[in-house]
């Protein structure tokens, strides 16, 4: 997986580089389509993923195919996390 990080657009100090490319490694990582959008160029997609060290990140990213690029990223809520809990033990997990 590769990913664009030149100028991006949020602080990579708060969640860093190495753990949103973990997030997105998690077997388990959820990536999701928001309601209303439909694939093409521009289209913006939703990550739930854990790091290495198990902290829950929640990403905002588009891709080319080839490249990701986020546009944000930050911890999961505790809402998003019994989401991804949720839909972890639902596909057996």
């Amino acid at each position: 997986m590769d990913f664009d990080w030149l100028d991006a657009p949020f602080d990579l100090r708060k969640t860093t580089p190495k753990e949103i490319e973990e997030s997105f490694e998690d077997p388990f990582s959820l990536r999701l389509l928001p309601d209303g959008e439909e694939e093409g160029e521009a289209v913006r997609y939703f990550n739930l993923g854990k790091s290495v060290g198990d902290r829950g990140v929640f990403t905002v990213f588009w891709t080319d195919g080839k490249k990701y690029r986020a546009i944000f990223a930050r911890d999961m809520t505790p809402e998003e996390n019994a989401f991804y809990e949720r839909k972890n033990s639902e596909m057996g997990y």
